[in-house]
């Protein structure tokens, strides 16, 4: 009895003290946007400019309406195929994914769902339509129809929409880094911070620079620290890009000295395919961190390499690994 009322009165563990975000409110019904008539409606300036240049590129306006959220104007348009290209930033192109989307639209005879597009000099940018742009030139198409936006820089913001294809890390990482280029050889100014809200993450600059150099770079057993040590740069956007590639190679230096270990436990007849993540995490002391801001960038890279550099092999057990386990493996990334 005394030990059952021992194991009642135990303190409760206490909850993490990291702050949860807060829930979004459900609107009220009908409480925002347009109605049918209001999308309708021409009582707005569209964009005159832009419905004569789709003439002049050959394709054709099929009407023009304000979406139902923003009242943005829009315009539906068929646009010659050989005119619409992907942005130059976007994720890589999925060929498996292009000819599953070939056949399924070969299959009903039918194109149903519009890209959408801005104008860009003369050509069609498509941020979310690469594959449905491929399966259709895969076809023999010879036009597509898109949602044509008035606004070129929707085109940077318009990825947010993007559920073609789910992103896995490599992905979004080099999508951003790519973007940020973009931006760059676009001449658009600003520090970088000010494009937060496009990048999202800043670690995805980083990790997109380091898959940029190493396209089989493991990202996702570094993510963790990576995010806790960086923020976006208040730097012009050409430095902060400069300063991306130096911790880029940094974070090369120590994937180096990961995979080097890697080896030798391998040599040691240890297998698994969290061997890498297994010896980051045994390097990775901010895992040990509770309170306070996390170190710099450059701080906790050099304080893991030298745990690598120290980290003997002969210590670690099977049963060891075996316990780290872990979660889903980045598809394209190759455990050393």
């Amino acid at each position: 009895m005394a030990a059952k009322s021992a194991r009642k009165s135990a303190p409760a563990k206490s909850k993490s003290a990291t702050p949860r975000k807060p829930r979004r409110k459900k609107a009220e019904p009908k409480s925002r946007g347009l109605t049918a008539a209001d999308v309708a409606s021409e009582a707005v300036a569209f964009p005159d400019e832009l419905l004569q240049a789709v003439r002049q590129d050959g394709g054709q306006v099929l009407a023009v309406y304000r979406d139902p959220l923003g009242g943005h104007p829009v315009v539906f348009a068929v646009l010659p195929i050989d005119k619409v290209e992907p942005t130059p930033y976007q994720r890589d192109l999925s060929e498996p994914h292009v000819k599953r989307l070939a056949t399924a639209m070969e299959r009903l005879d039918r194109f149903l769902d519009p890209v959408i597009a801005v104008r860009v000099q003369g050509r069609y940018w498509t941020p979310n339509g690469n594959h449905r742009l491929h399966a259709s030139r895969m076809l023999g198409a010879k036009s597509i129809v898109a949602l044509l936006l008035p606004e070129e820089d929707v085109a940077y913001q318009i990825l947010a929409l993007n559920t073609e294809k789910a992103h896995n890390l490599k992905e979004r990482s080099l999508e951003v880094i790519r973007m940020a280029r973009g931006l760059v050889g676009a001449g658009r100014p600003g520090k970088e911070s000010a494009f937060g809200h496009l990048f999202e993450e800043p670690s995805f600059l980083t990790l997109g620079a380091a898959y940029e150099k190493r396209p089989r770079y493991s990202a996702g057993a570094y993510h963790p620290f990576v995010k806790q040590v960086e923020g976006f740069q208040e730097l012009p956007l050409p430095e902060a890009l400069a300063l991306r590639d130096e911790r880029a190679d940094r974070l090369l230096e120590l994937d180096d000295a990961v995979v080097a270990i890697v080896a030798a436990l391998k040599e040691r007849g240890l297998q698994s395919p969290y061997l890498k993540n297994f010896v980051v995490a045994r390097i990775n002391f901010l895992r040990f961190r509770k309170d306070g801001a996390p170190p710099t960038f450059d701080a906790t890279v050099d304080r893991m390499l030298a745990s690598a550099k120290r980290f003997n092999v002969d210590k670690v057990r099977r049963e060891d690994i075996g316990r780290m386990g872990g979660g889903p493996l980045e598809p394209d990334e190759e455990q050393a």
